[in-house]
């Protein structure tokens, strides 16, 4: 399997410039990376940085962040997709969507269905301009409401409800583990929803290998069932550069 780096937390040794992390990357052995928005970053400089080690930027986040569960932002959340494909369609990158917070005193099932109605018009912008959306279940709090997809397991029921070649699961083990849901299980026999699997380890969000996930179980099940994608390493590292991409290989066994 492929790895991916998280350049905004990896490869700081290289400095604060991205396109000298995307460098540093490269000659790690690494040829494909991701950082989170777009708006505020240099592409000029990530594109040469790109082209000149023949590496991939793999994924980046939609903004400005909205909510999918509320039918008020719904409009906001396109025309970010909107502004995004370009940028998806010039790195060939897929564009990361989260579903925004839990709306007290709202039905689960309207939540649902309001997700997946305005991820329908989403993926077929996406689709036309030939780019993909993936959605990514988040586990985060804020003032007592928890994300509204924030599982593998209802983040896959979203997709399959969508059904769109341009959706597709963005699968983050430590956010899963976060919930204490079982990663493994919650990916069942849905693994082509899933086109890219995140990793940091619990807790902490460190490299795997530094916590408690059973990396090697969760390995094992991904090859069993056929996983294609890469392997995205977003986490805070503990070592330099080297050293914690070799912990990461070790853990994972790539």
């Amino acid at each position: 399997m492929q790895i991916a780096a998280c350049i905004e937390w990896m490869f700081a040794d290289a400095g604060e410039d991205l396109a000298a992390r995307i460098r540093a990357a490269s000659a790690a052995g690494v040829k494909a990376v991701e950082f989170h928005l777009w708006r505020e970053k240099t592409l000029d400089a990530i594109e040469g940085a790109l082209k000149e080690t023949g590496s991939q930027l793999l994924s980046f986040c939609v903004e400005p962040r909205r909510s999918l569960v509320d039918p008020a932002d719904h409009e906001a959340v396109l025309a970010a997709v909107a502004d995004a494909i370009p940028v998806a369609q010039r790195f060939n990158s897929a564009m990361i969507l989260a579903s925004g917070f839990t709306r007290p005193d709202v039905a689960d099932g309207a939540q649902f269905d309001a997700a997946v109605s305005v991820l329908k018009r989403a993926a077929a912008l996406a689709q036309k301009a030939g780019v993909v959306l993936w959605l990514e279940p988040v586990y985060m709090v804020v003032n007592g409401q928890r994300m509204f997809v924030d599982t593998v397991g209802r983040g896959l029921d979203i997709v399959a409800a969508v059904d769109s070649p341009a959706l597709r699961l963005l699968a983050d083990a430590y956010h899963s583990a976060q919930t204490q849901e079982d990663f493994v299980a919650a990916i069942g026999d849905r693994i082509s929803l899933i086109a890219h699997v995140q990793v940091a380890d619990t807790n902490g969000r460190h490299e795997p290998g530094t916590g408690d996930i059973g990396w090697g179980d969760i390995m094992a099940a991904l090859r069993l069932k056929g996983y294609q994608g890469a392997i995205g390493l977003e986490y805070f590292p503990t070592a330099a550069d080297g050293a914690s991409l070799e912990r990461s290989r070790h853990a994972l066994g790539i």
